[in-house]
C-alpha cells in the first residue's frame, strides 16, 4: 500500500487521517500532517427479497422461447436535399435561421441541400427536429421481407431462396407458389 501524500511504500502500520477535510491512508511521517483520524465505514450488504430472487432467476431451458427478429435496415430518404430545401422554406426560414436553430455551418446546411453531403445521423436528427419531417426510412430485403411472411414454425426453403435470387436478377418463375407444404 502507498500513502496518498508523499507516495512511498507504507512499511508498517497505516494511518487513517484527516487532512485539510480530505480523508487520506498514510505513513507515519505524513500522519502528522493530519488533524483527527478517521474510521472506516463498513459496507452495508443490500438485502435481496425473494420477488429480486425470482425475477433475477433463468427460467428453465423448456419455457424458453425462440425470437425471431426481423433485421431491418434504416436509411435516409432519396431526395433528402431538396425536401430539407423545400421545409425550410415552407417555414420561412434562411440558410442562416435553420444552421443556428440546430448548431450548424451555414455551409453544411447548403451542401445538404446541394446533395453534396449526406448527413450523419445525428445531424439527421437534428433536421428531422427543427424541420418537423421524417428523412430516415426503413427498409427490409426481399429476402427478408419473405422470411417475415413465413408461418414461424419453419425456416426458408431452397425453393423460396432461388426464387429470391432470380427475382433480384430480373428473371421470373411461371409456377412461383409455395410447394415445400403439402
Amino acid at each position: 500500500m502507498q500513502c496518498e501524500v508523499c507516495g512511498r511504500e507504507i512499511i508498517g502500520e497505516a494511518h487513517r487521517v484527516l487532512i485539510e477535510g480530505v480523508k487520506m491512508i498514510t505513513c507515519t511521517e505524513c500522519a502528522v500532517l493530519g488533524s483527527d483520524t478517521w474510521i472506516p465505514e463498513p459496507k452495508k450488504l443490500k438485502r435481496i427479497t425473494e420477488k429480486e430472487k425470482k425475477l433475477s432467476r433463468d427460467p428453465s431451458p423448456a419455457k424458453k422461447e425462440e425470437v425471431i427478429k426481423i433485421a431491418e435496415e434504416v436509411s435516409l430518404i432519396d431526395n433528402l436535399g431538396l425536401l430539407v430545401r423545400q421545409r425550410r422554406e415552407k417555414l420561412g426560414l434562411s440558410h442562416e435561421d435553420l444552421a443556428r436553430k440546430i448548431g450548424e455551418k451555414v455551409s453544411v446546411i447548403r451542401r445538404i441541400e446541394s446533395g453534396k453531403m449526406s448527413p450523419d445521423d445525428r445531424l439527421t436528427v437534428k433536421l428531422e427536429h427543427a424541420l418537423k419531417i421524417e428523412l430516415h426510412t426503413s427498409v427490409m430485403d426481399e429476402g427478408t421481407a419473405a422470411m417475415s411472411s413465413l408461418p414461424n414454425n419453419r425456416g426458408v426453403t431452397l425453393g423460396e431462396i432461388a426464387i429470391l435470387k432470380t427475382r433480384k436478377k430480373g428473371g421470373s418463375f411461371e409456377n412461383e407458389g409455395n410447394n415445400s407444404q403439402p
